[in-house]
């Protein structure tokens, strides 16, 4: 058993050393309001970006709604899962509403549209591409992790902003 268990330590030395060399650092960065500010994304709807994965085509961002904002109707083709921090959320498609300490899961594939009655702000793990779908489903636009990076970097140097870095994971 000795024998096993010190072969055990020899191997995770080593996978050590391969972590060290590739993996991220593990840490936290800056997102405050001055490193990540709201962007207006669409009407009544701002975006505060917090990170960028490009490897994984993700996204992290917390999104504000006014009062009546709406997302519009959308397709996902990646997982998303929300944490609602304030205000609520719905769906036009489903039953019910998410509120202040609610957890939301949206499946690959799923197409819905996203409605704030009271305004919201919500916490989003984003898995991209989204499709943005007009009235006969066809697609008008696609947003994925590169956008959000481009949302972010233009409205930085529109505004001088200094740009955030660490948040490009």
């Amino acid at each position: 058993m000795e024998q096993t268990v010190d072969k055990y330590i020899e191997v995770e030395r080593r996978l050590d050393q391969v972590r060290d060399q590739f993996a991220l650092v593990e840490g936290h960065f800056d997102t405050s309001e001055e490193t990540s500010p709201w962007i207006p994304f669409i009407p009544n709807i701002w975006l505060r970006h917090l990170s960028f994965d490009v490897r994984n085509n993700v996204s992290v961002h917390i999104m504000r709604a006014d009062k009546g904002g709406s997302l519009g109707r959308h397709r996902h083709r990646a997982k998303v899962t929300g944490y609602v921090l304030k205000g609520s959320l719905r769906y036009e498609e489903y039953d019910w509403v998410a509120r202040a300490g609610d957890y939301i899961h949206e499946s690959p594939g799923r197409t819905h549209t996203l409605v704030s009655d009271e305004g919201m702000e919500t916490l989003f793990h984003l898995g991209t591409p989204i499709e943005f779908l007009d009235e006969q489903d066809r697609i008008i636009e696609i947003v994925d992790v590169f956008w959000m990076m481009d949302h972010y970097l233009s409205y930085c140097k529109q505004h001088d902003l200094p740009i955030n870095k660490a948040m490009f994971i």
